[in-house]
């Protein structure tokens, strides 16, 4: 059993780690006005610029992790992208009271989301991975 975890695990990880990434990064693609109008309403600066970056590394990163090619930097870059996005659009503190707890949870989600991409960046794709058939 502890064999079959340590081999399959990695993989269903990446799988549902990097679904939120992807599904994000497409998102702000097909939704662009949308998306550049909500960064510029929560007082982001230099609006195309971040959100032309943030498509690049959700969807960089999430394939990167996805796939296990790099996934160790694809999911440092997810990291560095998903911290600042803590404090500029789930800063619950700053919300009116009706929508903190729903901010508070989209808080804590990318902080259980940090942590499942420290362990990629810790201890790799896994098995099934491209990293690992080089």
């Amino acid at each position: 059993m502890n064999a079959a975890l340590e081999r399959y695990a990695p993989l269903a990880g990446r799988i549902l780690l990097s679904q939120i990434f992807l599904l994000s990064g497409l998102m702000k693609v097909f939704g662009w006005s949308g998306t550049a109008a909500y960064m510029t309403a929560r007082g982001m600066p230099a609006v195309p610029l971040f959100l032309a970056g943030a498509v690049v590394i959700e969807i960089g990163g999430g394939l990167s992790v996805l796939l296990g090619y790099r996934a160790r930097l694809g999911a440092l870059a997810l990291i560095v992208f998903t911290v600042p996005t803590l404090f500029v659009f789930h800063n619950f503190w700053s919300y009116p009271p009706a929508e903190q707890q729903v901010q508070m949870v989209m808080f804590l989600k990318n902080l259980a989301l940090i942590g499942g991409l420290l362990m990629v960046a810790a201890f790799g794709a896994g098995a099934y991975s491209l990293d690992r058939n080089k």
